[in-house]
C-alpha cells in the first residue's frame, strides 16, 4: 500500500502538546511500579523518555535502536541497537512515541519481555502491544511530530 494511500489524515503535535502529553503518561506511571530504568526506543521514543525520566525521577536511561520508518514509509524493521536481559527488566519503563502497527514494538517486547510498554500516542493496529498510551488516533493518520516539521510563514488570505 502506497503512502497515498494509507494516511488521509495528518495529526499535527506541538512541542507544548508533546511536553503536556508525556506529562500526562508520567502521572499515569506515578507508582505503578517501582522503576529502575527507562529504555527510550531511538529515535521517536528519545524525546519522550527523557520526559518521562525527568518527571519520574529516572537517572537510568537506555536506548534500544530499531528503524522501520523512512519519510511516510514504513518498511521491514532493522535493529541497530538491542538490550538482552530478561527477567530482570520488570521494573524497567520502555517509552516511545507512537505504536503504529505494532512492528517496532514486538521486536522491543521480544528483547524486554518483562518490562512495562507506554507510548504517547497509539494505533488500533499497535495498540495491542503496549500496557499504556495518552492518545490514539485512527490508523489512516499521519502524526506529525514537532522534530519533523517547522514553522513557515503563512500569507494572509487577502495577499494571496
Amino acid at each position: 500500500m502506497g503512502t497515498e494511500d494509507r494516511y488521509h489524515k495528518t495529526f499535527t503535535i506541538s512541542w507544548e502538546m508533546l511536553q503536556n502529553d508525556c506529562k500526562t503518561l508520567s502521572a499515569r506511571l506515578l507508582g505503578k511500579r517501582s522503576w529502575e530504568k527507562i529504555v527510550g526506543i531511538a529515535r521517536g521514543g528519545l524525546v519522550p523518555a527523557a520526559i518521562v525520566a525527568r518527571e519520574l525521577n529516572i537517572r537510568l536511561v537506555d536506548t534500544v535502536c530499531i528503524s522501520s520508518y523512512t519519510v511516510k514509509t514504513q518498511g521491514e524493521a532493522a535493529i541497530l541497537k538491542a538490550l538482552e536481559v530478561g527477567e530482570n527488566s520488570e521494573n524497567w519503563l520502555i517509552i516511545d512515541d507512537l505504536v503504529d502497527t505494532g512492528m517496532t514494538a514486538q521486536i522491543a517486547r521480544k528483547m524486554l519481555p518483562y518490562s512495562y510498554f507506554a507510548t504517547v500516542y497509539a494505533k488500533p493496529e499497535g495498540r495491542v502491544w503496549v500496557d499504556d498510551c495518552i492518545t490514539q488516533v485512527s490508523q489512516d493518520t499521519w502524526i506529525l511530530f514537532p522534530w519533523d516539521s517547522a514553522p513557515a510563514y503563512v500569507k494572509p488570505l487577502a495577499e494571496m
